[in-house]
């Protein structure tokens, strides 16, 4: 599924995908699915949780679009999405470009001051 660009996107899906990726848990599950797809039952052996709380972790990520699950047999395998990281990469890059001009305008301001 492709992501929507990053000026596509509505506020909610934006939280959505800032809130996931809020909690150090989840920024670690979607960092190993996006190496390689990994069973829910493999990630939660390797955490200090119950397979229930790392479900739900995935369940958060699936609905911002980070990660996906794949049935693969009995169990469901979770990819990361490349895409929604650029699209998240995409905004922060927006908001850097408003700061680095605001620090552009401040400099030529100064410069002014000093000549």
């Amino acid at each position: 599924m492709d992501r929507p660009s990053a000026q596509a996107l509505s506020d909610a899906e934006v939280d959505r995908i800032f809130r996931a990726l809020a909690d150090a848990t989840r920024r670690d599950i979607v960092r190993r699915t996006l190496t390689e797809a990994i069973t829910v039952s493999a990630l939660a052996a390797d955490y200090d949780m119950s397979f229930a709380a790392v479900q739900k972790h995935v369940s958060v990520l699936e609905a911002a679009g980070l990660v996906t699950k794949q049935p693969h047999g009995r169990e469901r395998l979770v990819r990361g999405d490349p895409n929604t990281i650029r699209t998240a990469q995409s905004l922060l890059n927006q908001y850097e470009e408003i700061w680095r001009g605001r620090i552009d305008r401040l400099d030529s301001l100064l410069a002014e001051d000093s000549d």
